[in-house]
């Protein structure tokens, strides 16, 4: 167990949560979720001893073992990915160490001898004979090789090197494991799996995550940061999410009555409570939820920007053919003799790990790029709007405020007009006069949707819209695309993102081959699984 008493922190005077008292206990899994910059992974960092509250404690059972996901991609760099995820136990780690020296002595004494007989008992106790077979089993379950094990960290790559300090982060069955976005960059079949461990995992289980998939095939707890404190509410991220709204719609409301607002509230939790799931931490959750009151129903003070694609009109039989598409970027084949065709009725999500193929072939599409062979050829009704991956070319050294930027992509060009409509994409007040170099990533990511929504386009392009956005603006973006009513191609990771829009698969291999399924997300994935 954790408990959290009477914790506040404050920077330069302003509170960012304060008078925090929480319970984090054995056998639960909590989903820490709130905006962008309300101290999801500063909370974080006090739970795991980095950073000092300014008031208050944070105490954990000294018999426990508290493994914390790290951030600093390089710090192993002069270790072997074995020793690495062995580090997860930092203290077994240093009995190995320590074994091994003593045993290299020449004058090896009877002392050293009465050491090194505690030293074995302390490390079979720690499980150190099955350290390096542990070590291997995570590995290859989030999709590596064993040959991996005695390379150097420094002789990986990026996204390898996420996957050995999540391996650390799980060895050795810690009892407290504290994980900040485990699943950037994690491919979906490691992102399945880490889901299954977590759901049998007995310990006590803290994640910041903005993957709604994942919050709610693992969650029994969601930790809201929000008002400037942080509660604790029991049930999954789409509990918390349905919950909250039904709350604020009854808050609006203020002459329902009271007994028809319990009644309905009952049997929301109801509801909830009677999903089916097979896993582990779901029947945790019905039991908690079962005990649920309405008094502990959570409201949330979120804000949602508004997105929404409206097109001028309706695209005719004819939208894209793409045929024998290939394209070479950096002497590798990227694209290889790509095929196909796309329907008014389609909204195509492009999965896997080949990113570059897609951001190529959307590129390619756009007009920004040409193929080496090939030819794709778009309906005389339609009309594109392209949101890049990269987006750096749109704001760096611009000078122009938001108010400004948005003007050169507007029909009706009225000060009114434009602030109206960044107001609903919660640019507000003095918001709109900032220079657009110097947003974050989320702002600059909503001034793109901006744009696009300004076109009245009748196909849409995005190539991975929810980098950078919190989980509101990504529900946003998530709600705009299911409810237009054309063609959309999309690139994602996020699973409830893929899920819920599109109605056909497309995957670039590796080779930069065409898989082309008419499926939904959960169809596909499946049908992968049964190729195996």
């Amino acid at each position: 167990m954790i408990t959290v008493s009477d914790v506040s922190l404050a920077f330069d005077g302003q509170d960012l949560f304060k008078h925090v008292d929480l319970k984090f206990t054995e056998g639960n899994c909590y989903g820490v979720i709130g905006a962008n910059g309300a101290g999801k992974s500063t909370f974080l960092r006090i739970l795991s001893g980095d950073l000092e509250p300014s008031t208050g404690t944070v105490v954990m059972d000294a018999k426990n073992r508290m493994s914390v996901l790290k951030q600093d991609h390089y710090a192993y760099d002069q270790y072997t990915v074995l020793d690495t995820i062995i580090m997860g136990n930092q203290r077994l780690y240093d009995i190995m160490k320590q074994k091994v020296a003593l045993y290299e002595k020449e004058d090896f004494s009877e002392e050293d001898g009465i050491l090194a007989s505690e030293l074995e008992y302390e490390f079979a106790e720690l499980n150190g004979w099955d350290a390096e077979t542990e070590a291997g089993k995570l590995l290859q379950g989030l999709g590596l090789s064993l040959e991996l094990l005695e390379k150097e960290m420094s002789s990986l790559g990026g996204k390898e090197k996420v996957k050995v300090l999540l391996a650390q982060a799980l060895f050795g069955q810690p009892d407290v494991i504290l994980l900040d976005e485990p699943t950037n960059h994690l491919d979906t079949a490691s992102i399945r799996w880490l889901e299954d461990f977590l759901m049998d995992y007995p310990g006590t289980v803290i994640v910041v995550s903005h993957d709604r998939h994942f919050l709610n095939n693992v969650c029994t707890h969601i930790v809201d940061v929000d008002y400037n404190k942080i509660k604790i509410y029991v049930g999954n991220y789409d509990f918390w999410y349905e919950s909250s709204q039904l709350m604020q719609r009854m808050i609006r409301d203020q002459n329902k009555k009271a007994e028809d607002k319990i009644k309905e509230l009952q049997s929301f939790i109801q509801r909830f409570s009677a999903n089916k799931s097979k896993s582990r931490q779901a029947t945790s959750r019905k039991k908690l939820l079962d005990k649920l009151t309405v008094e502990e129903m959570p409201a949330s003070s979120r804000r949602y920007p508004f997105v929404g694609f409206q097109m001028d009109r309706e695209p005719g039989k004819e939208i894209l053919s793409v045929d024998d598409l290939t394209k070479t970027v950096d002497g590798v084949k990227v694209l290889d003799h790509v095929t196909f065709r796309v329907g008014r009725e389609d909204k195509i999500a492009f999965v896997g790990e080949n990113e570059l193929a897609t951001t190529t072939l959307f590129q390619i599409l756009a007009g920004e790029l040409e193929p080496d062979e090939g030819s794709y050829k778009w309906g005389v009704s339609t009309s594109q709007s392209y949101f890049p991956k990269d987006n750096t070319a749109y704001f760096e050294g611009c000078d122009l405020s938001i108010l400004q930027w948005l003007e050169q992509y507007a029909r009706d060009t009225t000060e009114s007009y434009l602030r109206g409509f960044l107001g609903k994409m919660l640019f507000s007040g003095d918001d709109v006069t900032k220079q657009v170099k110097v947003l974050s990533g989320g702002e600059k990511v909503r001034c793109m949707l901006s744009r696009m929504m300004m076109f009245g386009s009748n196909v849409l392009m995005l190539d991975q819209p929810t980098n950078h956005l919190d989980l509101e603006s990504i529900t946003a973006v998530n709600d705009g695309l299911i409810n237009f009513k054309s063609v959309v191609l999309f690139a994602s990771y996020d699973h409830e993102f893929i899920q819920t829009v599109a109605n056909r698969i497309m995957e670039l291999t590796p080779e930069g081959k065409l898989i082309d399924r008419l499926s939904s997300y959960d169809e596909y994935l499946e049908w992968k699984d049964e190729q195996k």
